[in-house]
């Protein structure tokens, strides 16, 4: 018996017709927000949330805020201009209908200011400070984890890192973002977002402005900074 050797030629490899529509594989992998790629890095892209401030989307992955998840913003004391970063962002969460919590913040929101920013009082919830700390835990986690809330603001520099990845979870379930207001940085949280506010007053600029740095962000290769007009919108 002899053995012969098949010379079949094997079937071209050719591109499949239903491969070659590049824009909608683009479009199924810019929809899926657990995939990050290499062009995704500050100032590319265009899918988050834009601040409202350009110079700030600047800097930031996707142009803008993440749709969900959690951010920390760092400053030395309150009130160098924090909540005004994020005046842009609240006053589109009220024009979606949703609620805002406030955990915990060292004032009491002042109503007038909130109204003459376009920011309805009606859909603010505050947990004060004198909740304990279960109950705030309780409160941030439910809310983040509800679509009818679409901001969560905490002022809680005590929650370690395996809490806020539970937290971290917990908005990307309800397709919530998070913001923790800290006063110091920690390296190893899980936030997608790190930003540290310093005053620019004592710098020779406006008191209106702020320096602003992206310590870190899902996509950014180094520390980015900008100067940030924080009353632009007022």
């Amino acid at each position: 018996m002899t053995l012969t050797r098949s010379h079949t030629n094997p079937p071209e490899l050719t591109a499949d017709k239903g491969y070659s529509h590049s824009g909608e594989i683009e479009e199924l992998l810019h929809d899926n927000p657990n995939l990050w790629r290499g062009c995704d890095m500050a100032g590319q892209g265009f899918y988050g949330r834009s601040t409202g401030f350009p110079r700030l989307d600047d800097i930031l992955p996707g142009r803008g805020w993440p749709q969900n998840g959690l951010i920390e913003i760092i400053t030395p004391c309150w009130g160098m201009g924090e909540l005004q970063l994020l005046i842009p962002l609240m006053r589109s969460v009220v024009e979606q209908g949703k609620w805002i919590l406030w955990i915990a913040p060292p004032y009491l929101p002042y109503a007038p200011a909130l109204v003459q920013a376009g920011i309805d009082t009606d859909q603010i919830l505050v947990v004060k400070r004198d909740t304990s700390c279960k109950d705030a835990l309780w409160s941030m986690e439910k809310a983040l984890q509800t679509s009818n809330c679409g901001l969560v603001l905490a002022w809680q520099n005590w929650l370690p890192g395996k809490v806020l990845r539970r937290l971290q979870l917990a908005a990307e379930t309800g397709d919530t973002l998070g913001v923790f207001f800290k006063h110091h940085d920690s390296k190893y949280s899980p936030s997608l977002i790190r930003l540290q506010i310093k005053d620019s007053a004592s710098q020779g600029r406006t008191f209106s402005e702020a320096e602003v740095t992206v310590i870190k962000a899902r996509g950014n290769f180094r520390p980015l900074t900008t100067q940030v007009d924080l009353y632009q919108h007022t």
